[in-house]
């Protein structure tokens, strides 16, 4: 068995892969994009609360998958929540942890959630944080005494997104929608 070092060629060319469906893919795949994160052309930063925004990259409603940016603009928190899917963050800016862990994400560093637990996010950093993530699932929010809040699915971070695109006068991008 050959073992794969690399991928096996170096040239910048496009290759015609014989792929058997490619007829369906073609008709039926929204196809790939790039939406542009640094600045506000594709997304605009949404306000979170009073110290933090959320810029919205991705939807899928088919699965209840979303993707966002999260900055928390300096010391501060993101209440206590409890996660119904998989959620997995790439620290991009600043430091963060959660109250009920050891540890401290730094720039670069990835963060994985799984179902079932709740945590309480905490920056202390002067600058806060950015935070890069696809989610999967509701988020349930709790307020100090235990009491859900409310829950946040890929059908709220839609209503998120464009009631502040509409009450803003900003276009609703298709391309957020996969």
């Amino acid at each position: 068995m050959a073992v794969m070092t690399a991928p096996p060629s170096n040239k910048a060319a496009i290759v015609d892969v014989k792929f058997p469906h490619k007829a369906l893919v073609d008709r039926l795949s929204p196809g790939g994009r790039y939406i542009d994160a640094q600045t506000d052309v594709d997304s605009p930063w949404v306000p979170f609360g009073e110290n933090a925004a959320i810029k919205h990259l991705a939807f899928d409603v088919r699965q209840n998958l979303f993707s966002n940016i999260l900055w928390v603009k300096g010391p501060g928190v993101i209440g206590t929540h409890l996660h119904r899917g998989t959620i997995t963050m790439v620290c991009l800016e600043g430091s963060v942890r959660y109250l009920e862990y050891d540890w401290t994400a730094t720039p670069g560093g990835l963060i994985l959630e799984v179902p079932g637990e709740s945590h309480t996010l905490v920056t202390e950093h002067p600058d806060g944080c950015k935070l890069f993530g696809w989610m999967q699932g509701p988020i349930d929010f709790f307020d100090d005494q235990a009491n859900l809040v409310d829950t946040a699915d890929v059908w709220w971070f839609i209503n998120h997104y464009e009631t502040y695109c509409r009450d803003h006068g900003i276009a609703i991008n298709p391309k957020l929608y996969v």
